[in-house]
């Protein structure tokens, strides 16, 4: 089958997130939110339930270090579940 124009300006376009100048706006972003979330705590009074929630920032490190074992656990279970290229037999290309 031929390829319309359209379909090769599609091959050509790459995904916004594959420009540099986006992912660099988007890490800007995440850290203003995690500096506004830390300035919060000045004003905002946290009620914490149990001590170590008292900590000054405990949310923004808890939050950050939930999210690196949640990485490492799945990089782990890459490992064990990870099946080779060709488990479903030759592809047909």
């Amino acid at each position: 089958m031929p390829q319309t124009n359209a379909m090769k300006q599609a091959d050509k376009a790459t995904h916004w997130l594959d420009q540099p100048r986006h992912i660099q706006r988007l890490w800007r972003g995440f850290l203003v939110a995690l500096a506004l979330t830390i300035v919060a705590q000045f004003f905002v009074h946290p009620h914490p339930h149990f001590d170590v929630e008292s900590i000054f920032g405990f949310n923004a490190w808890f939050g950050f270090i939930a999210c690196a074992a949640t990485v490492a656990v799945a990089k782990a279970l890459s490992l064990l579940l990870k099946r080779p290229e060709n488990y479903y037999g030759q592809r047909d290309d």
